[in-house]
């Protein structure tokens, strides 16, 4: 086995295992109604998962070189800013609020326009609302779906 078609099943199987966490989870909480929409994704995921991680174990996945080093060093910024939303900020802040700053800091990190152009600034801050407009829409009014509650939304 390749070190690429080694790191395709490691990683499958990581993913796989988070679905299967998130599938338990979104079928053991309460209230049921408000886990609806998380489950009907949850069967969404967990299906995609494992057929991703049949393919890289069968050798059937059309495999690249793999993360390397400098392409891990490049999502790094973004991962960590993910995580700190995920693990602390969205339930501490609010999903709303926590969400809009995160997407405010990874468009920041990877938009090549200098930090100093406040042309880039205006459009970050106009994208950063329309995507939260969007969100907000999508969870909120269409699917009524029970967002994390913080401090402040």
């Amino acid at each position: 086995m390749t070190a690429s078609r080694l790191q395709h099943v490691v990683s499958s199987g990581v993913v796989l295992m988070v679905a299967a966490l998130v599938a338990w989870i979104s079928f053991t909480q309460e209230p049921a109604d408000a886990f609806l929409f998380p489950r009907l994704i949850a069967i969404f995921f967990i299906s995609l998962a494992g057929w991703n991680f049949v393919r890289a174990v069968t050798g059937l996945a059309k495999v690249g070189e793999g993360l390397d080093g400098p392409g891990f060093v490049n999502i790094l910024p973004g991962l960590l800013v993910m995580i700190i939303h995920v693990f602390f900020a969205a339930k501490t802040l609010g999903f709303y609020l926590a969400s809009t700053i995160a997407f405010l800091i990874i468009f920041t990190i990877y938009d090549p326009a200098p930090l100093s152009n406040r042309n880039a600034w205006i459009r970050r801050i106009i994208i950063t609302a329309l995507f939260m407009a969007v969100m907000h829409a999508l969870f909120a009014l269409v699917l009524k779906v029970q967002t994390p509650r913080g401090i402040w939304f």
